[in-house]
């Protein structure tokens, strides 16, 4: 069971392709809101089970947790707020095991809040707070008409959705500390002992080396990436060139958005997926070359896979099997109908099933269909020009069609060509 958060949607979709392969039932719960829906949509994401999660519909459950941890003592009421009594709490478990922290570090670090006053303790949080009269975000509790405190969502709608356990909680690295560190106070003060098994975060985005905000005028929306309408952009990009992207880097490394990155994550999807459709091409031999051990680059994927999602060293092998394709169907290198088959499982398995890749198809294709033919008719012309040893016109055929941006290769069962974009 998982805990998702949008940032960590990257995590969670591989984790679940992963948990799809071995047959594990999986549910998530997330904070629900449209954007979030429309992303994990956009982006080609599918889970089992969803447990959207508005923070508003749930008010009784986080009163309820609040009541808990007051009767297990780690709480206190002060003037209609109630808050968690971290002294207290730390002197029975560790406050600040997540992040490394200890409390004389928290309390260093503390800001002078609205409210502290009321607190024992500068590092005390708010578990409810009691709403002044101009807020309009209230609700009738034991303590005061108020709204919950910032950390008491994730504790309460959790277990509701996942129950007292749960296998892993995504998330950002800005939210370890405080957030993540609370959320696990709360946990282990209304029932006991820890919620959650794993803590999974993912680092930041960034544009062209800059954080990514709203104030700097550098926040780029899914739809704006899509349709090329940010002015920081110079093209659209599809959500498959964004999710290769995002694929590309390990997801506790930081993302940095650019036009070049992108231009190049497009180009190298377009790679993969080229020599994917160039495996229906290839014919097997009775022996595959010296050199070429697809089990092993079938380990070596789920090596990688094992070792924290390491999506970027996955990528790299699928790299290294497209290059034994591209070799095989250039005559260059032979392959088995064994390890043909495996090389097709490899395939399908990794850079479908988990990274969830596809390829994309536009409302152009019967006219990008035509044109096609007409390149491999002029490519035919250029074969029979070769045959009949007519180099002049073999040579203007080629090119003029590399001049208007198609890649041509011979092959020794003819031709191939692409488009360069």
């Amino acid at each position: 069971m998982v805990q998702l958060h949008l940032r960590g949607c990257q995590i969670v979709g591989i984790y679940t392709e992963i948990s799809r392969e071995k047959s594990l039932d999986i549910a998530f719960a997330f904070n629900s809101t449209a954007n979030r829906r429309v992303f994990f949509v956009g982006m080609g994401y599918k889970f089992q089970r969803f447990a959207p999660m508005a923070v508003v519909g749930h008010i009784i459950e986080q009163i309820q947790l609040v009541q808990k941890i007051l009767d297990a003592g780690y709480a206190y009421e002060s003037e209609g707020s109630v808050y968690f009594d971290v002294a207290k709490y730390n002197k029975d478990h560790h406050y600040g095991k997540l992040s490394g922290r200890n409390l004389d570090d928290v309390l260093n670090t503390t800001r002078d809040l609205d409210g502290q006053s009321e607190k024992r303790n500068p590092a005390d949080f708010a578990l409810w707070k009691k709403a002044q009269p101009e807020h309009i975000m209230r609700w009738p509790s034991p303590w005061s008409d108020g709204f919950p405190g910032w950390h008491a969502e994730c504790t309460a709608m959790g277990r509701k959705y996942l129950g007292e356990h749960f296998d892993i909680h995504g998330g950002g690295m800005d939210l370890i500390f405080p957030h993540h560190e609370c959320e696990i106070a709360q946990s282990v003060a209304s029932q006991g002992d820890d919620m959650v098994h794993y803590w999974m975060h993912n680092n930041m985005i960034t544009i062209n080396g800059t954080k990514m905000g709203k104030s700097l005028g550098n926040f780029i929306t899914l739809d704006e990436f899509f349709n090329g309408t940010h002015k920081l952009l110079t093209q659209a990009y599809t959500p498959m060139t964004i999710r290769f992207f995002i694929l590309q880097a390990h997801y506790r490394s930081t993302v940095d958005f650019s036009n070049e990155a992108l231009i190049a994550s497009e180009k190298g999807l377009q790679r993969l997926i080229e020599a994917i459709d160039g495996l229906g091409k290839v014919t097997p031999a009775s022996a595959t070359s010296e050199g070429i051990n697809v089990k092993e680059l079938r380990a070596k994927c789920y090596e990688a896979m094992n070792d924290d999602l390491n999506t970027p060293i996955v990528i790299a092998q699928l790299f290294e099997g497209a290059r034994i394709i591209n070799n095989v169907i250039a005559g260059n290198a032979t392959i088995s109908a064994e390890d043909l088959k495996e090389l097709k499982e490899t395939f399908h398995l990794f850079c479908f099933d988990i990274m969830g890749l596809k390829e994309e198809k536009g409302s152009s294709d019967s006219r990008e269909n035509a044109y096609g033919k007409v390149v491999d008719m002029l490519l035919e012309q250029r074969m029979k020009a070769k045959a009949n040893k007519d180099w002049a016109t073999s040579d203007e055929i080629r090119n003029t069609l590399t001049a208007l941006g198609f890649e041509i290769k011979d092959t020794k069962d003819g031709f191939e060509w692409r488009l360069n974009k």
